[in-house]
């Protein structure tokens, strides 16, 4: 299944991607049970974050709604795409964080700042809690004058945490994941630099901006494309960004040195996860300015400017674009 969130009259709702069509999922759930199909919840929540609470029933509600959708009259909860306001498909989630998962991005970093490659790299799936209520989905982000000083992208999948958890083995960990989206970490790489000279952060590098979106995709969509592991599971999924329609990076998922099992064993050590949490897998080979700028295809170097439009895209999942837009101080 895929699901999207959109924004009608100032609430944002949960709904289903069928086709060129969003489908309210609370309306046609309601219209189902009106039509005599049996589901097992009296209704279905509109919040996204509600959604994942109900666990396997409001999953499994949704799939007969999904299947059913050619007999439900959904003639009042059907909106074109085109025509909808997308926002990200958990606006709010509960938490955020974001990995450090592909080597060749942390070594190709690190080398453009004449480092060598860390060797605890290799010990542990690092994070970063970055802001969860600082999240967008497609459309304008909006930045200030310092943001744009080195202002980049990172091209990245998350997950999204479907049912609470704690001290998860790395071999149930894929059991948790409701679903794929991507992601756009956006980096004020000046600010960033700064701070984290003091060994703490990112923060103010990060906090500004952090982008989801179009869909939310279950792990059924992409079993074609799955690659099992003891490691957990990857995925074979082309990544791409570009920059005002120019293709300026490509990778895929299957990379990934460390997975999202892996992830989720190390942040649920000693920690609950709840559904809603989203995690981020940090930033794909070439998916960002930071790395690229080092390469002799961006000399001199650039950056993101007020006006661009980065699209970030991962084959199967979507396509997610942003505008940068500056506001002043």
């Amino acid at each position: 299944m895929k699901f999207a969130c959109y924004r009608s009259c100032k609430e944002d709702r949960f709904a289903i991607v069928s086709g060129n069509q969003i489908i309210d999922l609370a309306d046609a759930h309601a219209q189902a049970r009106r039509q005599g199909i049996r589901l097992a919840l009296g209704t279905m929540p509109s919040n996204p974050i509600e959604f994942l609470r109900l666990g396997e029933a409001a999953m499994d509600d949704a799939r007969i709604v999904v299947d059913r959708i050619e007999t439900i009259d959904i003639s009042a909860a059907a909106i074109e795409l085109s025509n909808a306001q997308i926002v990200s498909p958990i606006p709010r989630p509960v938490s955020l964080r974001d990995g450090y998962a592909f080597r060749q991005h942390v070594e190709a970093a690190r080398r453009n700042r004449g480092l060598p490659m860390i060797p605890e790299f290799d010990e542990i799936p690092i994070f970063y809690f970055s802001n969860h209520l600082a999240v967008t989905g497609p459309g304008n982000v909006h930045v200030l004058p310092r943001h744009c000083e080195q202002l980049d992208f990172e091209l990245e999948c998350a997950i999204v945490i479907g049912k609470e958890g704690r001290n998860i083995p790395a071999e149930h960990a894929d059991e948790y994941i409701a679903g794929y989206t991507v992601m756009n970490d956006w980096s004020a790489r000046a600010l960033q630099m700064q701070e984290m000279k003091l060994n703490l952060g990112p923060a103010k590098g990060k906090d500004f901006a952090t982008s989801l979106g179009p869909v939310l995709v279950t792990r059924d969509e992409l079993a074609s494309r799955r690659i099992d592991s003891p490691a957990g599971e990857r995925y074979d999924l082309t990544m791409i960004a570009r920059i005002n329609g120019e293709e300026v990076s490509r990778g895929n998922l299957r990379d990934m040195h460390w997975t999202f099992a892996q992830i989720i064993e190390r942040a649920s050590y000693g920690v609950t996860l709840y559904p809603g949490d989203v995690i981020g897998s940090g930033t794909c080979g070439t998916g960002c300015l930071l790395e690229l700028n080092g390469s002799k295809a961006f000399t001199p170097p650039r950056w993101i400017q007020p006006g661009d439009i980065v699209e970030c895209e991962i084959e199967l999942i979507g396509t997610l674009t942003n505008r940068v837009v500056l506001d002043s101080d």
